[in-house]
């Protein structure tokens, strides 16, 4: 459940299950009442926080930072590298940063999926794993990670897929509460159900303050763009959301037998090709002319699309009777310009070449924690020719803060 403190901020803040099951009593057995549960912090922080994580499926061990991470704020924010342009301190964020929920993937019977077992164990939001996450994060400079969990959830009933859902985004949302100076989340849903998916959109926003949805680049095998799927995107569309699209490793899978062998080649090229395809089909397929006002973020600079975008504008017009007539109603170029995506392109000339086709101001640090594909990401926008310093400050975390609405941190 979530409440509203009276007389404070707007926002809502996560009351956890022990205070709405029975009543919560101090030491001696007096029940004590409180509208703002963070108020409890000051005197029973540590019980209080581990009721918390007990219904969520997480293990708290502070309310800012944990014990593990540097027992206090003090010493990991004395640690953390401050990012300045010319002179003015910045506000950095990323974008792209996953995590998991152990209790949902019991409750779907799986491990989240992982080239290693201990980049695995890396996905967890408590103790050791969490404390190298903040150490990751201090080194590279990042101030803010906006987490997101890759959909395993897909082929799941509706019963289960709503449990699942309810349980991961109840943990990122309380997660995030307790950590708030250096974490926001992006919510899950339960997308092979767009009705459903469009309600736990609005519940995430609305009453537990996740900053939008990360869905896959298919649907069990179903495009995106889908007109199955529109109940959703018209609710992301109606909410302003951020819609993260991830790519997932099924939906390479009609190439599984070419991109079997040596190379990585199901990730390197499945996964870029998966987002390119996605995209693709939202433009061509007219979803994002019957939704103008999406607000799309496409992890790894949105696969091979943008680099090539303007043989998409001259497909149609070389061969016609292959397409339909009037859609979609604009270039493409003009669709994938109003689309964001991540930094993850790897090199000073990709990322220019990116600027150059979309825009800088949309795009946004991704890291792909903790997946180490890199290990320098702000440097690597620092150090990209082209690029003003006014577009740097955009992508580092301007851009972001503006899409999701974070406040700027010091």
């Amino acid at each position: 459940m979530w409440e509203r403190p009276a007389g404070r901020s707007r926002r809502l803040i996560p009351r956890p299950p022990s205070l709405y099951k029975k009543p919560l009593q101090d030491a001696d057995g007096r029940r004590i009442i409180a509208r703002d549960w963070r108020c409890l912090l000051r005197t029973d922080r540590r019980a209080f926080l581990k009721d918390v994580a007990g219904a969520a499926g997480l293990v708290f061990v502070g309310c800012s930072l944990t014990d593990a991470a540097g027992q206090g704020s003090s010493r990991a924010a004395a640690t953390r590298r401050p990012v300045t342009i010319k002179g003015k301190r910045i506000t950095t964020v990323d974008m792209h940063a996953h995590c998991a929920v152990p209790q949902a993937n019991d409750l779907l019977r799986r491990t989240p999926a992982a080239p290693t077992q201990t980049q695995a164990s890396l996905l967890a939001l408590d103790g050791q794993p969490l404390a190298q996450r903040l150490a990751a994060m201090d080194a590279q400079g990042i101030d803010v990670a906006v987490l997101s969990i890759n959909p395993n959830w897909y082929d799941a009933d509706r019963d289960l897929a709503a449990k699942v859902i309810a349980v991961q985004n109840e943990a990122l949302a309380a997660f995030c509460a307790a950590h708030a100076d250096r974490f926001a989340a992006f919510a899950s849903v339960a997308l092979q159900f767009p009705d459903l998916a469009a309600q736990q959109l609005e519940q995430a926003m609305k009453q537990m303050g996740l900053r939008g949805a990360a869905i896959g680049g298919s649907v069990a095998g179903a495009e995106v763009a889908d007109p199955r799927f529109h109940p959703f995107w018209a609710k992301a569309e109606e909410l302003g959301a951020v819609v993260f699209i991830h790519p997932q490793a099924t939906g390479s899978a009609p190439l599984a037998d070419r991109l079997k062998g040596n190379g990585l080649l199901g990730n390197v090229i499945g996964n870029p090709l998966e987002t390119t395809i996605a995209l693709s089909h939202l433009i061509f397929e007219g979803t994002l002319d019957r939704f103008p006002r999406l607000k799309i973020c496409a992890a790894h600079g949105g696969g091979y699309l943008p680099s090539y975008v303007s043989r998409s504008d001259h497909g149609c017009q070389t061969f016609p009777t292959q397409c339909t007539a009037g859609v979609p109603k604009l270039k493409p170029t003009e669709y994938v310009k109003r689309m964001y995506y991540d930094s993850l392109v790897f090199t000073p000339e990709a990322l220019r070449h990116l600027a150059a086709e979309v825009g800088a101001d949309h795009i946004v640090v991704g890291t792909d924690y903790p997946y180490p594909w890199v290990d320098a990401p702000v440097d690597h926008v620092l150090n990209t020719s082209g690029l003003s310093d006014a577009d740097r400050e955009a992508i580092l975390g301007g851009t972001a803060r503006k899409l999701l609405g974070l406040a700027t941190r010091t």
